[in-house]
């Protein structure tokens, strides 16, 4: 008798056996095609590798075909092709490289124990700035957060505009998708960054691997935020009346509450022309009021009153005296007379003697 939980688990480092010519050798009975495009910018690097792809995709007799003018890439399979899945990997080549993945990375999707995963961001957030600034998020500073997060699954992980392309194992693309989808939903990858690193070292411990690890992991509960700030200008809405408002006076209904509606057609002329005749002498008194202004003289300051200098202090006649006997000791500039004297006569004798 076997326990069912042995048979239900997987061996460590079982792998499953690689299809061969000897499980198909009949081939394909059609032939299967896949094309995709790629963006402008894409062009001059798939101009250079596309002899590598090519030759990658020739191992497994599968056609790859490169359009300029179109701008597109397409796949198909050839009599000798026996493996079926070959043309879906290939398919998923083509995907990687016109989603800037480099060929380094995206011909690893070739071999059996490696998928790839292309998730679309550009649609969960509908403001761009706030899309922009979450998937700097999933990048992090200098590209932190994104190479944690390729530790950890064991992924290659590639943020470009409005998809991320992920290729590695199985496990690992379930972990990054959650990861990136969180994200986008305001969820810090740093919370599932860290979760992955405690399941990472419980899942060395053989004891642990039939138990739940729930009570392991953290638990992040989101914080209430505070209460919407309340606006300045309030609009508040007016009662509800079933009644209409009153209906404005019309001209013959203030004519007749002043009186006006009785008086005669001349008289009314008359009312008039006084009226406009009182507007007009406003205006003129207004205009001569602004006219005056410039001949009306400014306020003068009034003058400030020099202070008298006070001779009431004594001058020092002695301490001025020892100064200048003291400056004409000192041999600044020129020399003293007598000495300008002595050197004249001496500079005399000097040419007599010549």
């Amino acid at each position: 008798a076997v326990d069912e939980s042995e048979l239900l688990t997987v061996p460590d480092g079982w792998k499953e056996p690689a299809f061969t010519r000897e499980d198909n050798p009949k081939g394909l009975l059609e032939e299967s095609s896949f094309a995709t495009l790629f963006p402008k910018y894409r062009e001059a690097y798939l101009k250079e590798c596309w002899p590598l792809v090519q030759k990658a995709l020739g191992e497994h007799y599968v056609n790859a075909a490169l359009d300029l003018i179109e701008g597109s890439m397409t796949v198909t399979t050839t009599k000798k092709t026996f493996d079926p899945y070959a043309i879906i990997r290939a398919r998923d080549l083509i995907k990687l490289l016109a989603r800037s993945v480099p060929f380094e990375q995206a011909v690893r999707i070739l071999q059996d124990d490696v998928a790839c995963d292309i998730i679309k961001i550009g649609t969960l957030v509908r403001k761009r700035d706030t899309f922009i600034k979450r998937r700097g998020r999933l990048l992090g500073p200098k590209g932190s957060t994104l190479k944690a997060l390729e530790l950890l699954t064991n992924c290659y992980i590639m943020v470009q505009g409005n998809t991320v392309s992920a290729l590695g194992p199985f496990s690992g693309l379930k972990e990054v998708r959650k990861v990136v989808l969180d994200t986008m939903k305001n969820i810090h990858p740093i919370y599932n960054i860290k979760t992955l690193m405690i399941k990472r070292e419980l899942a060395k411990d053989p004891e642990l691997r039939s138990q739940s690890w729930e009570r392991f992991l953290p638990k992040f509960k989101r914080k209430n935020l505070k209460k919407r700030k309340e606006p300045k200008k309030k609009n508040t809405k007016k009662e509800y009346t079933p009644f209409p408002p009153p209906q404005p006076e019309s001209q013959i209904d203030k004519e007749l509450a002043s009186g006006e509606y009785f008086l005669k057609e001349r008289q009314k002329k008359r009312k008039r022309v006084e009226e406009i005749k009182a507007k007009q002498a406003d205006a003129l008194k207004k205009r001569q009021e602004e006219r005056n202004k410039a001949f009306i003289p400014p306020k003068e300051k009034p003058a400030v009153k020099t202070k008298k200098v006070s001779t009431e202090k004594k001058i020092d006649i002695e301490a001025i005296k020892e100064k200048v006997k003291n400056a004409k000791k000192k041999k600044l500039g020129a020399l003293p007379v007598e000495e300008v004297k002595l050197k004249m006569a001496a500079d005399e004798k000097k040419k007599k003697k010549k």
